[in-house]
């Protein structure tokens, strides 16, 4: 409860979510061609946990590999399901957001 405070209360934690997922929903929806989004309905998707597939499974595990390699852990979808899944919580700040939608952009031109 100290830490949100601390961020200016349940409103302004609720703004720096909805713009974090907003940023990487944005790129994806407009690199759906690459990057495809799981939940097709934005009225459905989490602002916590943001799943996505690339165009193949090896495309995917290069992904993950080159993602921990770049300090952006924990890209492994779930194990039932595959795929990615970036984890963007409460604490994790904008710039955490930024440096993966940043390594998506470089992945995506580099495969």
């Amino acid at each position: 409860m100290k830490w949100i405070l601390e961020q200016g209360g349940l409103e302004a934690v609720e703004m720096a979510n909805n713009r974090k997922a907003g940023l990487l929903y944005e790129y994806m929806d407009e690199n759906s061609d690459y990057y495809r989004c799981t939940v097709t309905d934005p009225a459905s998707r989490s602002l916590m946990n943001v799943t996505f597939r690339l165009p193949t499974e090896e495309l995917e595990k290069k992904f993950i590999a080159e993602g921990a390699e770049n300090n952006l852990i924990g890209l492994k979808g779930h194990r039932s399901v595959g795929g990615c899944r970036a984890s963007i919580y409460n604490a994790m700040p904008h710039e955490g957001v930024e440096a993966l939608v940043s390594f998506m952009k470089r992945f995506k031109a580099a495969n």
